[in-house]
């Protein structure tokens, strides 16, 4: 990048929003994904702009002399989305953390981009209304990212994801042009839906900057359930049948058996041998008779199963307890192997089980462990593959099961992503996934809104 660039950039944002040095780009050259080492690419340049003006200045510098940009939030994806292939800028979105307004009357709030997830919901909480989506990552992960790879969570089988509560967006194109998408009137077919276009694009055909954001009342009472069951597929049936029952949990997660000897270990737990699934259930309503009923119903469900343990939580602190099992459960794993590749794939809540008993079988073919655990009430899938990827013969076998897991997925009628979106690792299989006609069209859209290819390079494609 010429230097009187780079000094038109440091006019825009000031010299020290401007990182260059080897130590801060380095900082930005990876994310949370597995994408290894050698991937890992530096931005030639780091900016962080704190408004949607410096931001369309930027992008109007970058089209005009054609530098790649790469949009960050908190780093916390999947699939290396946010790692600056192609060079260029890394466009960190960390100053743009404002709450603009909160709407009470319409429930929607307006917020930048760089918000954090938790911020937002804490802030809505506090006046009585819900933000439901929820990402493994919501502590740190921000509004901008979240609509970018159009986040999921564990509340996604009651409250779905992120698109689901996108209203509106501001955006600013390649080329520096900024728009605004959808609005606060809950009907508008007027033109073509540009909000959703935008929402899981990934930072390949825009910069969303700030958001509006539709809200529901707090549910005014909830409850935690966890039953344990000898095997995974049993723990998959009672989420079928709840829902078919008239029962929608807000959350219903599910560990096989490698999950739980993971979390016990690493939390020096002693597990009962014949535990072979865990379910973890969040109830909620509008009063405790409401729980009551839930329960009583979840409880005739998992005894007909056959389960070896129904345990409510009794207060918020065995709730905390009983919900740390899962969110342990990532950690725990990692523990387990030099390595850990993992997966999200997403079928039919009916395939479950038989998408589960196919990777069962891709391990054994390999000779590999294959962790599952994730949302069994919406069919979202992560295996997690440990392994030894210093051995060549072994990370052979690793990307074949890989392969081989998202052709069990497409075979049910399942996708290629449930929340982690396609980045860098995904990018091999999306045309088995949308076929040469779909990649076509998708293509074609890029190019009309990204005609110069600098919005986040290398990504999907």
């Amino acid at each position: 990048m010429e230097e009187r660039i780079k000094a038109q950039i440091r006019r825009i944002v000031g010299e020290r929003n401007c990182l260059e040095g080897e130590l801060d780009r380095f900082g930005y050259s990876y994310d949370a994904s597995f994408v290894s080492l050698s991937a890992r690419h530096k931005p030639e340049m780091v900016v962080r702009p704190a408004t949607v003006e410096e931001v369309s200045h930027l992008l109007s510098l970058a089209y005009e002399n054609e530098i790649p940009v790469t949009p960050r939030g908190a780093a916390s994806g999947r699939t290396g989305g946010s790692i600056p292939l192609a060079g260029g800028l890394a466009l960190s979105m960390d100053r743009m953390t404002r709450i603009w307004e909160l709407d009470e009357a319409n429930m929607m709030v307006t917020v930048e981009a760089g918000a954090r997830t938790a911020d937002v919901y804490d802030f809505c909480a506090a006046r009585g209304l819900f933000y439901p989506p929820d990402p493994a990552s919501w502590k740190f992960s921000t509004i901008g990212g979240n609509i970018a790879e159009n986040a999921g969570g564990m509340r996604a089988v009651k409250y779905g994801v992120t698109k689901n509560y996108v209203m509106g967006l501001e955006v600013v194109l390649a080329d520096g042009t900024v728009i605004n998408t959808g609005g606060k009137a809950i009907k508008n077919v007027t033109g073509y839906d540009l909000t959703s276009l935008f929402v899981g694009s990934e930072g390949t055909l825009g910069i969303i900057t700030k958001a509006i954001l539709r809200l529901i009342p707090m549910p005014k009472k909830r409850g935690t359930i966890q039953v344990m069951f000898a095997e995974l597929e049993e723990g998959c049936l009672a989420v079928q049948q709840m829902l078919v029952s008239g029962i929608t949990p807000a959350a219903a997660e599910i560990m096989d058996r490698i999950c739980l000897t993971a979390v016990a270990k690493h939390k020096n737990l002693t597990l009962d041998s014949s535990f072979g699934a865990c379910l973890i259930i969040e109830i909620d309503g509008s009063d405790e008779k409401e729980l009551e009923r839930q329960t009583k119903a979840i409880r005739a469900i998992a005894e007909g199963l056959k389960a070896f343990r129904f345990n409510v939580a009794q207060d918020s602190k065995e709730a905390e307890e009983l919900w740390a099992i899962r969110r342990g459960v990532s950690s725990a794993i990692a523990a387990l192997a030099p390595d850990r590749i993992g997966e999200d794939i997403s079928v039919p809540r009916s395939a479950f089980p038989e998408v589960v008993r196919r990777i069962n079988a891709i391990a054994q073919r390999h000779n590999l462990t294959i962790a599952v655990y994730g949302h069994a009430g919406d069919g979202n899938i992560h295996p997690s593959i440990l392994c030894n990827l210093k051995n060549p013969e072994e990370e052979r076998r690793v990307h074949k099961a890989v392969e081989e897991i998202f052709d069990a997925a497409l075979a049910v009628g399942g996708t290629l992503s449930g929340e982690h979106g396609i980045g860098i690792t995904k990018k091999p299989y999306i045309r088995k996934a949308l076929g040469d006609e779909g990649v076509k069209t998708l293509r074609a859209i890029k190019e009309a809104l990204d005609p110069k290819g600098i919005l986040n390079p290398g990504k999907i494609w």
